[in-house]
């Protein structure tokens, strides 16, 4: 497989990088081609602005979307966009590694998002949008790291359960372009760990890489599921972590 790494850290000696360091290694020995776009490292802009575009559309007034879609049909992308979304369109997984920040993806990361998953071309117009998505036939898995202990993450947790918290990236940015989503892989209270617990975390990621193209994917619905009123059709039963039925559904 061709694996595309979007790794957001800032510490260069944090585990954050002896996981992706560890990553690399084991997908290489296991015959993977894989890029990675070390985004601290790059410098990468996070911010989106009208210097995205080498031509504009609406030059007085800057409509994002509506730029990236003119974009994608004349190749019109700022140099460093068009080097990401190039390697994104190549892969067949994409995993992103961060650690979680305020139930999210680090600044920088959700820039790379903002800027790389564009209108036209990986989501757009004519039903353009998960099963049917800019990205179908490809894979997503999120590979992260907390501050936090599993038991906060229980569907009784502190913080709320896990695929909840999560689902904004699986369910609205994987899913929504088209992806097939894996489970995520969590290094869970990082700073609270010894050297052992943090070996063990890089062997139980590497024990998993070295299998991942075999592994399923998470639930998820097609857009065929869903009825004129965008909710779930009679008889469909609701199987992602934000889906249920309301109570006031006839």
């Amino acid at each position: 497989m061709k694996i595309l790494i979007v790794y957001a850290h800032p510490e260069p000696l944090s585990f954050g990088r002896a996981l992706l360091d560890r990553s690399v290694a084991t997908l290489m020995d296991c015959g993977h081609e894989v890029v990675v776009s070390d985004l601290y490292a790059m410098g990468f802009n996070p911010v989106a602005t009208g210097d995205d575009f080498t031509q504009r559309r609406f030059p007085d007034a800057l409509q994002y979307d509506r730029e990236q879609k003119l974009s994608s049909q004349r190749n019109t992308f700022s140099p460093d966009i068009q080097t990401e979304l190039d390697k994104l369109l190549a892969c067949d997984l994409l995993i992103l590694q961060f650690p979680l920040w305020w139930f999210s993806v680090p600044a920088i990361l959700k820039g790379w998002i903002d800027r790389v998953f564009v209108n036209g071309t990986v989501y757009g117009a004519g039903g353009m949008r998960f099963d049917q998505g800019g990205l179908k036939g490809r894979k997503a898995m999120l590979a992260l790291t907390t501050g936090c202990f599993p038991e906060m993450m229980e569907s009784d947790g502190l913080l709320g359960q896990r695929d909840v918290i999560l689902w904004h990236l699986h369910h609205g940015t994987f899913g929504y372009s088209g992806l097939q989503v894996l489970e995520p892989f969590v290094g869970w209270s990082i700073q609270y760990t010894d050297v052992d617990k943090r070996k063990d975390y890089l062997d139980a990621y590497e024990a998993r890489l070295r299998h991942i193209e075999h592994e399923d994917t998470m639930p998820t619905h097609t857009l065929t599921e869903f009825g004129p009123d965008w909710r779930l059709k009679p008889g469909i039963e609701p199987r992602t972590a934000g889906h249920r039925r309301s109570t006031q559904q006839g």
